[in-house]
Protein backbone atom coordinates (compact mmCIF):
# COMPACT_ATOMS: atom_id res chain seq x y z
CA UNK A 1 0.00 0.00 0.00
CA UNK A 2 1.24 3.71 -0.92
CA UNK A 3 2.90 5.03 2.08
CA UNK A 4 1.45 8.63 3.77
CA UNK A 5 4.83 10.52 4.23
CA UNK A 6 5.44 13.94 5.99
CA UNK A 7 8.19 15.93 4.55
CA UNK A 8 9.81 18.77 6.97
CA UNK A 9 11.47 21.62 5.02
CA UNK A 10 10.37 22.78 1.67
CA UNK A 11 13.57 23.69 0.15
CA UNK A 12 15.29 22.19 -2.91
CA UNK A 13 15.66 18.87 -1.81
CA UNK A 14 12.25 18.52 0.42
CA UNK A 15 10.10 20.00 -2.53
CA UNK A 16 11.81 17.67 -5.23
CA UNK A 17 11.35 14.83 -2.94
CA UNK A 18 7.84 15.39 -2.35
CA UNK A 19 7.39 15.83 -6.27
CA UNK A 20 8.89 12.58 -6.96
CA UNK A 21 7.30 10.71 -4.39
CA UNK A 22 3.81 12.21 -5.43
CA UNK A 23 4.31 11.18 -8.77
CA UNK A 24 5.19 8.05 -7.64
CA UNK A 25 1.86 6.94 -5.76
CA UNK A 26 2.71 8.16 -2.28
CA UNK A 27 0.44 10.68 -0.28
CA UNK A 28 3.23 13.45 0.47
CA UNK A 29 2.34 16.33 3.36
CA UNK A 30 5.14 19.18 3.15
CA UNK A 31 5.61 21.23 5.94
CA UNK A 32 7.55 24.15 6.11
CA UNK A 33 8.26 27.19 8.65
CA UNK A 34 8.10 29.93 5.78
CA UNK A 35 4.45 31.84 5.96
CA UNK A 36 5.43 32.54 2.19
CA UNK A 37 6.55 29.43 0.89
CA UNK A 38 3.49 27.65 2.31
CA UNK A 39 1.47 29.95 0.95
CA UNK A 40 2.84 29.68 -2.76
CA UNK A 41 3.46 26.22 -2.87
CA UNK A 42 -0.32 25.81 -1.16
CA UNK A 43 -1.48 28.29 -4.51
CA UNK A 44 0.47 25.57 -7.02
CA UNK A 45 3.03 28.29 -7.39
CA UNK A 46 6.37 26.56 -7.07
CA UNK A 47 9.15 28.99 -5.65
CA UNK A 48 12.12 27.04 -6.67
CA UNK A 49 12.93 26.29 -10.53
CA UNK A 50 13.58 22.39 -11.42
CA UNK A 51 12.27 20.89 -14.47
CA UNK A 52 9.14 18.72 -13.87
CA UNK A 53 8.11 20.00 -10.48
CA UNK A 54 5.47 22.84 -11.42
CA UNK A 55 3.45 20.64 -13.38
CA UNK A 56 3.55 17.79 -11.03
CA UNK A 57 2.39 20.37 -8.03
CA UNK A 58 -0.32 21.27 -10.60
CA UNK A 59 -1.74 17.94 -10.75
CA UNK A 60 -1.85 16.30 -7.77
CA UNK A 61 -2.00 19.18 -5.18
CA UNK A 62 -4.83 18.15 -2.89
CA UNK A 63 -5.04 14.95 -4.44
CA UNK A 64 -1.70 13.41 -3.10
CA UNK A 65 0.38 16.66 -2.88
CA UNK A 66 -0.98 18.49 0.74
CA UNK A 67 0.76 21.64 2.25
CA UNK A 68 0.89 23.42 5.78
CA UNK A 69 2.71 24.89 8.41
CA UNK A 70 2.88 22.28 11.08
CA UNK A 71 2.62 18.59 10.75
CA UNK A 72 -1.09 16.38 10.94
CA UNK A 73 -2.87 15.08 13.33
CA UNK A 74 -3.55 11.99 11.33
CA UNK A 75 -0.78 9.45 11.67
CA UNK A 76 2.46 9.17 8.84
CA UNK A 77 3.78 6.20 7.56
CA UNK A 78 7.04 8.47 8.31
CA UNK A 79 8.75 11.87 8.62
CA UNK A 80 11.35 13.26 6.49
CA UNK A 81 13.76 15.83 7.60
CA UNK A 82 14.91 17.90 4.87
CA UNK A 83 15.56 21.09 6.80
CA UNK A 84 18.59 23.38 5.89
CA UNK A 85 22.01 22.53 7.40
CA UNK A 86 23.93 25.85 6.58
CA UNK A 87 27.36 26.57 7.55
CA UNK A 88 28.72 29.71 8.96
CA UNK A 89 31.61 30.22 6.38
CA UNK A 90 33.84 32.67 8.78
CA UNK A 91 34.19 30.02 10.88
CA UNK A 92 33.16 26.55 9.01
CA UNK A 93 30.73 25.99 12.00
CA UNK A 94 27.36 23.88 10.43
CA UNK A 95 24.41 25.37 12.33
CA UNK A 96 21.84 22.19 13.18
CA UNK A 97 19.43 24.14 15.16
CA UNK A 98 16.49 23.58 12.24
CA UNK A 99 17.31 20.18 12.62
CA UNK A 100 17.39 20.16 15.91
CA UNK A 101 13.82 21.98 16.19
CA UNK A 102 12.41 20.02 13.58
CA UNK A 103 13.46 16.94 15.25
CA UNK A 104 11.71 17.74 18.70
CA UNK A 105 8.36 18.98 16.99
CA UNK A 106 8.46 15.46 15.57
CA UNK A 107 8.58 14.02 18.45
CA UNK A 108 6.01 16.19 20.20
CA UNK A 109 3.44 15.44 17.31
CA UNK A 110 4.04 12.42 15.77
CA UNK A 111 3.63 8.46 16.92
CA UNK A 112 6.10 6.52 18.34
CA UNK A 113 5.78 3.96 15.21
CA UNK A 114 6.55 7.02 12.89
CA UNK A 115 9.55 6.19 10.43
CA UNK A 116 12.14 9.61 11.31
CA UNK A 117 14.12 9.89 8.25
CA UNK A 118 17.44 12.29 8.01
CA UNK A 119 17.33 13.60 4.52
CA UNK A 120 19.53 16.77 5.41
CA UNK A 121 23.20 16.82 4.71
CA UNK A 122 24.92 16.97 8.05
CA UNK A 123 28.19 15.90 9.92
CA UNK A 124 29.04 12.74 10.42
CA UNK A 125 27.59 11.70 13.93
CA UNK A 126 24.54 13.86 13.43
CA UNK A 127 21.80 11.93 13.23
CA UNK A 128 22.72 10.15 16.44
CA UNK A 129 23.90 13.09 18.04
CA UNK A 130 21.24 15.32 17.83
CA UNK A 131 18.31 13.83 16.00
CA UNK A 132 18.25 10.81 18.05
CA UNK A 133 18.56 12.59 21.77
CA UNK A 134 15.49 14.75 21.02
CA UNK A 135 12.99 11.76 19.96
CA UNK A 136 14.33 9.44 22.50
CA UNK A 137 13.66 12.08 25.21
CA UNK A 138 9.42 11.19 23.97
CA UNK A 139 10.05 8.04 22.91
CA UNK A 140 10.95 4.95 24.15
CA UNK A 141 12.00 3.09 20.72
CA UNK A 142 12.45 5.72 17.97
CA UNK A 143 12.82 4.39 14.45
CA UNK A 144 15.55 6.40 12.70
CA UNK A 145 17.42 6.28 9.56
CA UNK A 146 19.66 8.43 7.64
CA UNK A 147 19.37 8.24 3.50
CA UNK A 148 21.16 11.23 2.13
CA UNK A 149 19.52 13.34 -1.47
CA UNK A 150 22.53 12.94 -3.87
CA UNK A 151 20.95 14.75 -6.80
CA UNK A 152 22.02 17.39 -9.32
CA UNK A 153 19.85 20.60 -9.89
CA UNK A 154 17.90 20.11 -13.29
CA UNK A 155 17.73 16.45 -13.31
CA UNK A 156 16.55 15.77 -10.08
CA UNK A 157 13.14 14.20 -10.54
CA UNK A 158 14.73 11.65 -13.00
CA UNK A 159 17.70 11.07 -10.44
CA UNK A 160 15.42 10.62 -7.25
CA UNK A 161 14.41 7.39 -8.92
CA UNK A 162 17.01 6.24 -10.79
CA UNK A 163 20.39 6.99 -8.36
CA UNK A 164 20.80 4.21 -5.82
CA UNK A 165 18.94 5.19 -2.76
CA UNK A 166 21.91 4.76 0.41
CA UNK A 167 20.15 3.76 3.71
CA UNK A 168 21.63 3.47 7.31
CA UNK A 169 19.46 2.55 10.23
CA UNK A 170 19.79 2.95 14.03
CA UNK A 171 18.93 -0.67 13.93
CA UNK A 172 17.48 -3.07 11.89
CA UNK A 173 13.99 -2.47 12.59
CA UNK A 174 14.78 1.34 11.29
CA UNK A 175 16.57 -0.04 8.77
CA UNK A 176 14.04 -2.73 7.62
CA UNK A 177 11.44 -0.05 7.47
CA UNK A 178 13.71 2.62 5.55
CA UNK A 179 14.31 0.05 3.10
CA UNK A 180 10.58 -0.78 2.81
CA UNK A 181 9.59 3.66 2.59
CA UNK A 182 12.21 4.09 -0.27
CA UNK A 183 11.40 0.93 -2.50
CA UNK A 184 8.97 2.33 -4.09
CA UNK A 185 10.68 5.39 -5.32
CA UNK A 186 14.02 4.65 -5.64
CA UNK A 187 15.13 1.84 -8.78
CA UNK A 188 18.19 0.57 -6.39
CA UNK A 189 18.30 0.46 -2.55
CA UNK A 190 22.10 0.34 -0.73
CA UNK A 191 21.52 -0.65 2.69
CA UNK A 192 24.76 0.54 5.08
CA UNK A 193 25.49 -0.55 8.37
CA UNK A 194 25.06 2.74 10.18
CA UNK A 195 23.31 6.41 10.59
CA UNK A 196 27.21 7.49 10.61
CA UNK A 197 28.06 5.29 7.39
CA UNK A 198 25.07 6.97 5.39
CA UNK A 199 26.03 10.82 6.21
CA UNK A 200 29.67 10.00 4.80
CA UNK A 201 28.98 8.89 1.67
CA UNK A 202 26.89 12.17 0.69
CA UNK A 203 29.98 13.56 2.46
CA UNK A 204 32.11 11.95 -0.07
CA UNK A 205 30.45 12.47 -3.26
CA UNK A 206 30.37 15.97 -2.87
CA UNK A 207 34.05 16.12 -1.49
CA UNK A 208 35.41 14.39 -4.03
CA UNK A 209 33.81 16.00 -6.69
CA UNK A 210 34.93 19.13 -4.94
CA UNK A 211 38.67 17.71 -5.17
CA UNK A 212 38.31 16.88 -8.53
CA UNK A 213 37.38 20.56 -10.06
CA UNK A 214 40.06 21.99 -7.88
CA UNK A 215 42.55 19.83 -9.90
CA UNK A 216 40.92 21.17 -13.29
CA UNK A 217 41.47 24.74 -11.57
CA UNK A 218 45.16 24.17 -10.30
CA UNK A 219 46.22 23.16 -13.49
CA UNK A 220 44.41 26.47 -15.21
CA UNK A 221 46.34 28.48 -12.56
CA UNK A 222 49.70 26.94 -13.72
CA UNK A 223 48.82 27.07 -17.14
CA UNK A 224 47.91 30.96 -16.70
CA UNK A 225 51.72 31.18 -15.35
CA UNK A 226 53.52 29.79 -18.55
CA UNK A 227 51.32 31.14 -20.98
CA UNK A 228 49.69 28.12 -21.79
CA UNK A 229 46.20 26.78 -22.84
CA UNK A 230 45.04 24.52 -20.42
CA UNK A 231 42.09 23.31 -22.32
CA UNK A 232 44.83 21.84 -24.56
CA UNK A 233 46.63 20.47 -21.72
CA UNK A 234 43.43 18.60 -20.25
CA UNK A 235 42.83 17.36 -24.09
CA UNK A 236 45.70 15.94 -24.65
CA UNK A 237 46.21 14.66 -21.66
CA UNK A 238 42.49 12.82 -21.50
CA UNK A 239 42.96 11.31 -25.27
CA UNK A 240 42.56 7.84 -25.49
CA UNK A 241 44.62 7.69 -21.82
CA UNK A 242 43.30 4.90 -19.93
CA UNK A 243 43.12 7.01 -16.52
CA UNK A 244 40.46 9.21 -14.98
CA UNK A 245 39.75 12.08 -17.14
CA UNK A 246 40.80 15.19 -15.64
CA UNK A 247 38.22 18.17 -15.00
CA UNK A 248 38.02 21.35 -17.26
CA UNK A 249 38.18 24.62 -15.27
CA UNK A 250 35.50 26.11 -13.62
CA UNK A 251 33.38 27.72 -10.86
CA UNK A 252 32.37 25.25 -8.31
CA UNK A 253 29.15 27.01 -6.77
CA UNK A 254 25.63 25.89 -5.36
CA UNK A 255 24.36 24.81 -2.24
CA UNK A 256 26.18 21.05 -1.80
CA UNK A 257 29.65 21.69 -3.17
CA UNK A 258 30.24 25.09 -1.30
CA UNK A 259 28.82 23.65 1.95
CA UNK A 260 29.19 20.09 1.98
CA UNK A 261 33.25 19.92 2.52
CA UNK A 262 33.09 21.98 5.77
CA UNK A 263 30.73 19.49 6.59
CA UNK A 264 33.20 16.60 6.44
CA UNK A 265 35.50 18.91 8.47
CA UNK A 266 33.26 19.52 11.09
CA UNK A 267 33.26 15.65 11.18
CA UNK A 268 36.95 15.46 12.35
CA UNK A 269 38.98 16.31 15.54
CA UNK A 270 41.70 16.53 12.80
CA UNK A 271 41.50 18.96 9.73
CA UNK A 272 41.79 17.10 6.69
CA UNK A 273 44.21 18.19 4.29
CA UNK A 274 42.90 17.70 0.47
CA UNK A 275 39.25 18.50 1.50
CA UNK A 276 40.33 22.14 2.60
CA UNK A 277 42.96 23.24 0.24
CA UNK A 278 40.74 22.06 -2.73
CA UNK A 279 37.63 24.06 -1.03
CA UNK A 280 40.16 26.81 -0.48
CA UNK A 281 41.60 26.59 -4.17
CA UNK A 282 37.75 26.87 -5.65
CA UNK A 283 36.87 29.95 -3.51
CA UNK A 284 39.78 31.55 -4.46
CA UNK A 285 38.47 31.16 -8.83
CA UNK A 286 36.04 33.69 -8.82
CA UNK A 287 38.00 36.47 -7.55
CA UNK A 288 41.28 35.95 -9.07
CA UNK A 289 38.98 35.58 -12.45
CA UNK A 290 37.66 39.24 -11.41
CA UNK A 291 41.11 40.69 -11.13
CA UNK A 292 41.98 39.21 -14.39
CA UNK A 293 39.22 40.79 -16.12
CA UNK A 294 40.07 44.29 -14.39
CA UNK A 295 43.15 44.29 -15.43
CA UNK A 296 42.24 42.98 -19.45
CA UNK A 297 40.00 46.46 -18.98
CA UNK A 298 42.81 48.28 -18.01
CA UNK A 299 45.44 47.01 -20.53
CA UNK A 300 42.97 48.10 -23.42
CA UNK A 301 41.35 51.42 -22.00
CA UNK A 302 43.64 52.56 -20.21
CA UNK A 303 41.68 52.72 -16.92
CA UNK A 304 38.36 51.09 -15.60
CA UNK A 305 36.52 53.93 -13.88
CA UNK A 306 32.88 53.93 -15.72
CA UNK A 307 34.30 51.17 -18.47
CA UNK A 308 30.70 48.93 -19.45
CA UNK A 309 31.21 45.24 -18.32
CA UNK A 310 27.81 43.02 -19.31
CA UNK A 311 28.33 39.75 -17.07
CA UNK A 312 26.13 36.76 -18.64
CA UNK A 313 24.99 34.23 -16.16
CA UNK A 314 24.43 35.05 -12.47
CA UNK A 315 23.02 31.77 -11.70
CA UNK A 316 25.82 29.64 -9.75
CA UNK A 317 25.60 27.11 -13.28
CA UNK A 318 24.46 27.00 -16.66
CA UNK A 319 23.83 23.33 -17.68
CA UNK A 320 21.93 21.60 -16.48
CA UNK A 321 19.77 25.35 -16.33
CA UNK A 322 19.45 26.68 -12.77
CA UNK A 323 18.07 29.64 -10.92
CA UNK A 324 20.08 28.83 -7.74
CA UNK A 325 22.41 32.01 -7.13
CA UNK A 326 23.93 29.66 -3.72
CA UNK A 327 27.67 30.07 -4.20
CA UNK A 328 27.90 31.91 -7.86
CA UNK A 329 30.44 33.41 -8.84
CA UNK A 330 29.33 37.21 -8.77
CA UNK A 331 29.25 37.23 -5.70
CA UNK A 332 32.99 37.46 -4.76
CA UNK A 333 33.51 39.10 -8.10
CA UNK A 334 30.96 42.13 -7.39
CA UNK A 335 33.14 43.32 -5.31
CA UNK A 336 36.09 43.29 -7.13
CA UNK A 337 34.12 45.24 -10.23
CA UNK A 338 33.24 47.59 -8.27
CA UNK A 339 36.19 48.62 -6.30
CA UNK A 340 37.77 49.07 -10.15
CA UNK A 341 34.64 51.48 -10.58
CA UNK A 342 33.04 48.99 -14.18
CA UNK A 343 29.45 49.80 -14.45
CA UNK A 344 28.39 46.20 -14.36
CA UNK A 345 25.49 44.87 -16.67
CA UNK A 346 23.80 41.32 -16.24
CA UNK A 347 21.78 39.15 -18.07
CA UNK A 348 20.50 35.50 -17.14
CA UNK A 349 17.96 33.14 -18.56
CA UNK A 350 16.18 32.34 -15.44
CA UNK A 351 17.76 34.81 -12.93
CA UNK A 352 14.83 37.40 -12.08
CA UNK A 353 15.79 41.26 -12.65
CA UNK A 354 15.25 41.98 -8.85
CA UNK A 355 17.78 39.60 -7.66
CA UNK A 356 20.57 40.95 -10.34
CA UNK A 357 19.84 44.44 -8.97
CA UNK A 358 20.31 43.01 -5.33
CA UNK A 359 23.60 41.76 -6.45
CA UNK A 360 24.79 45.73 -7.82
CA UNK A 361 24.15 44.79 -11.57
CA UNK A 362 21.66 46.24 -13.97
CA UNK A 363 19.11 44.04 -15.97
CA UNK A 364 19.06 43.80 -19.72
CA UNK A 365 18.67 41.96 -22.70
CA UNK A 366 20.95 39.82 -23.96
CA UNK A 367 21.50 41.96 -27.52
CA UNK A 368 21.95 45.11 -25.34
CA UNK A 369 24.42 42.90 -22.97
CA UNK A 370 26.66 42.95 -26.10
CA UNK A 371 25.38 46.64 -27.75
CA UNK A 372 26.14 48.99 -25.50
CA UNK A 373 29.03 47.35 -23.50
CA UNK A 374 32.83 47.91 -23.67
CA UNK A 375 33.74 44.52 -22.44
CA UNK A 376 32.02 40.83 -21.03
CA UNK A 377 32.43 38.31 -18.94
CA UNK A 378 30.11 35.06 -19.58
CA UNK A 379 30.37 33.32 -16.10
CA UNK A 380 27.98 30.06 -16.92
CA UNK A 381 27.29 27.97 -19.83
CA UNK A 382 23.59 28.13 -19.82
CA UNK A 383 22.44 26.54 -23.66
CA UNK A 384 21.20 29.88 -24.61
CA UNK A 385 25.12 31.29 -24.56
CA UNK A 386 26.37 28.29 -26.20
CA UNK A 387 24.34 28.94 -28.89
CA UNK A 388 25.27 32.74 -29.19
CA UNK A 389 26.56 33.87 -32.84
CA UNK A 390 29.20 35.86 -31.40
CA UNK A 391 30.19 37.36 -34.90
CA UNK A 392 26.57 38.91 -35.14
CA UNK A 393 26.76 40.66 -31.52
CA UNK A 394 29.84 41.95 -31.57
CA UNK A 395 29.07 43.76 -34.90
CA UNK A 396 28.96 47.22 -34.39
CA UNK A 397 29.48 46.59 -30.90
CA UNK A 398 32.02 48.73 -28.53
CA UNK A 399 32.92 45.86 -27.03
CA UNK A 400 37.23 44.96 -27.26
CA UNK A 401 37.69 42.56 -24.31
CA UNK A 402 35.67 39.00 -23.51
CA UNK A 403 36.06 36.68 -20.99
CA UNK A 404 34.68 33.75 -22.07
CA UNK A 405 34.89 31.70 -18.37
CA UNK A 406 33.84 28.20 -19.73
CA UNK A 407 35.39 28.47 -23.67
CA UNK A 408 32.11 27.77 -25.20
CA UNK A 409 32.11 30.77 -28.00
CA UNK A 410 33.90 31.14 -31.06
CA UNK A 411 37.33 32.28 -30.25
CA UNK A 412 38.64 33.02 -33.60
CA UNK A 413 35.20 35.11 -34.41
CA UNK A 414 35.81 36.83 -31.36
CA UNK A 415 39.54 37.66 -32.72
CA UNK A 416 38.48 38.09 -36.06
CA UNK A 417 36.67 41.04 -34.67
CA UNK A 418 39.82 42.92 -32.81
CA UNK A 419 38.59 41.86 -29.34
CA UNK A 420 40.89 40.46 -26.56
CA UNK A 421 39.80 37.02 -25.82
CA UNK A 422 40.37 35.14 -22.78
CA UNK A 423 39.01 32.31 -20.26
CA UNK A 424 40.06 30.88 -16.96
CA UNK A 425 43.93 30.56 -16.98
CA UNK A 426 44.23 31.66 -20.97
CA UNK A 427 44.36 34.55 -23.17
CA UNK A 428 45.21 35.46 -26.59
CA UNK A 429 48.59 36.80 -26.62
CA UNK A 430 47.33 39.94 -27.57
CA UNK A 431 44.59 42.22 -29.56
CA UNK A 432 43.91 40.71 -33.38
CA UNK A 433 43.38 43.85 -35.49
Amino acid sequence: MPKTVGVVGMGYVGLTLTAAMARNGYTVVGVDTSAPVVEALSSGRVHVYEPGVAETFAELLGERIFVGDHLPAEPLDAIILSVSTPVDFPTGTPRLENLAAAAEEVARRCDPDTLVVVRSTVPIGTSRDVVLPALAARWARPRLVMAPERTIQGQALRELVELPQVIGGLDEESLRAGVELFAGLADQIVPVSSLETAEMVKLSNNCHTDVIYAFGNELALIAEQHGLDPLEVIRATNLDYPRPDLAKPGYVGGGCLTKDPYLMLASMSRRPYLVSRARALNESLPGHVAERVVGLVREEFGRTEGVRLSVLGWAYKGWPATDDMRGTPIADMMPVFTAAGLTVRGHDPLVADEVIRRYGGEPVSLDKAFADADAVIVINDHPDYREIEVDDKLAGSGVRVLFDSWRILDEAAVTARGVRYAGIGYRTKGRVS
